[in-house]
């Protein structure tokens, strides 16, 4: 049998607080002010040093590494609303939320209120049919070129292109809000209503890339603003897909949390892009999702120490895993 946690051990369920103590858990699960500000900090000083590079020493190299940069950044701007979704960015729920809502989520279309409706469902089925994002990781392992055509689309910036026009649909009200990859269609209603959907859940977006074209506009580099959106178009896209891999591609679908859920060892590269803010911790978090991201390292620690969580893989072991499968041989003909 096992327990809602989804955590087991042979012989039968093991409870959280047979891994950690009680001050444990209180410990890391502890809210700071000072580290919710610094997480914001790091993710706009990140953008402001690409912007500032790249308009003094406009180069194809500085261009480039603009990309990857803001690419990463914005990925760290969806993992800052989703770390306010939970609470834990402030000590308070409602600033945790309205912060990272406004200064990250809308700046990378992301709506912070269906997106918490949606992750929960998340966080309560995962690895099981009822998981909302398992389109996400479905029909894996694929072969090396299924991969690299993936990889390609983003660097292309086509998914970018597909997740606009879904994002765009879906504020409308034409099709149903979510984060996977399956689209399901809503019923069709007068045009009017449609576009008071979108303005109602678009607006803030708009606004706060408004502001901040207008803030590179005031600055004199306005066409800064076209390289943001390049790279929220596909660096943005390539870093959105290995972080997903990486935390529930080609596991077990069991509602098991050690079975359905990986983490990932992350060097200064993958922080940079793939795994800012400590996501690369995806175990830990689906564990105890009221942990802090900046304690997620220390409950790994914790729990690898303890022999309850495997060493964790690279994203490079990650993607070996999920290009896997062998292509399937062309019959020979007579």
């Amino acid at each position: 049998m096992t327990r809602p946690d989804g955590v087991t051990k042979q012989g039968g369920p093991l409870k959280l607080s047979e891994m950690l103590s009680h001050e444990e858990i209180r410990e890391l699960t502890r809210r700071s002010d000072w580290r919710g500000w610094l997480a914001l900090l790091s993710i706009w000083s990140g953008i402001a040093v690409s912007f500032v590079v790249l308009a003094v020493w406009p180069n194809p190299l500085t261009f480039i590494l603009a990309l990857i940069v803001l690419g990463g950044r914005q990925l760290g701007c969806a993992i800052l609303m989703h770390e306010g979704s939970h609470g834990t960015l402030f000590e308070s729920k409602r600033m945790s939320r309205f912060v990272s809502d406004w200064f990250a989520g809308k700046l990378v279309w992301t709506d912070q209120e269906r997106y918490r409706v949606h992750h929960a469902k998340h966080h309560r089925y995962t690895g099981t049919e009822r998981d909302v994002d398992r389109s996400l990781v479905a029909n894996l392992p694929t072969t090396r070129r299924g991969l690299y055509r993936k990889l390609l689309r983003d660097v292309l910036g086509l998914t970018g292109l597909k997740r606009v026009l879904g994002l765009f649909l879906m504020d409308m009200g034409l099709l149903k809000w979510t984060v996977a990859t399956d689209t399901h269609r809503l019923p069709k209603r007068r045009l009017g209503e449609h576009l008071a959907s979108l303005i109602k859940h678009a607006w803030g977006v708009w606004l706060m890339n408004a502001l901040l074209a207008l803030v590179l506009w005031l600055c004199g580099e306005p066409w800064l603003y076209g390289v943001w959106v390049l790279a929220y178009l596909t660096t943005f896209s390539v870093f959105l897909r290995i972080r997903s891999l990486a935390e529930h591609a080609c596991l077990e679908q069991s509602p098991d949390m050690l079975k359905n859920t990986r983490t990932t060892r992350a060097g200064w590269l993958a922080r940079l892009t793939v795994a800012p803010l400590s996501v690369n911790y995806h175990l830990e978090h689906h564990l105890m999702p009221g942990v802090p991201y900046y304690r997620l390292a220390r409950m790994h620690r914790l729990l690898r120490e303890r022999g309850y969580v495997p060493e964790a893989p690279s994203y490079l072991d990650v993607l070996r895993a999920v290009s896997a499968k062998q292509p399937a041989l062309n019959p020979i003909r007579s």
